[in-house]
């Protein structure tokens, strides 16, 4: 059973994480051969103050 985590900074749509959910799993199911009904995807929201970019949080960059 292919299983998929993506880290995205907080803030995406619902429609977002749904297009990302559908698109991974596309892609595990070409890669792999495997049944869509067996691929799984978490997708994780990080809040910006816990995701660093050069020593210096997402969020005091104003991402």
């Amino acid at each position: 059973m292919p299983f998929a985590q993506v880290y995205l900074l907080e803030g995406r749509t619902e429609q977002q994480k749904r297009a990302v959910i559908e698109k991974v799993t596309l892609a595990l199911t070409e890669a792999l051969g495997a049944p869509k009904e067996n691929v799984r995807v978490w997708i994780h929201d990080v809040p910006k103050e816990n995701w660093g970019i050069a020593g210096v949080s997402a969020k005091d960059l104003g991402r």
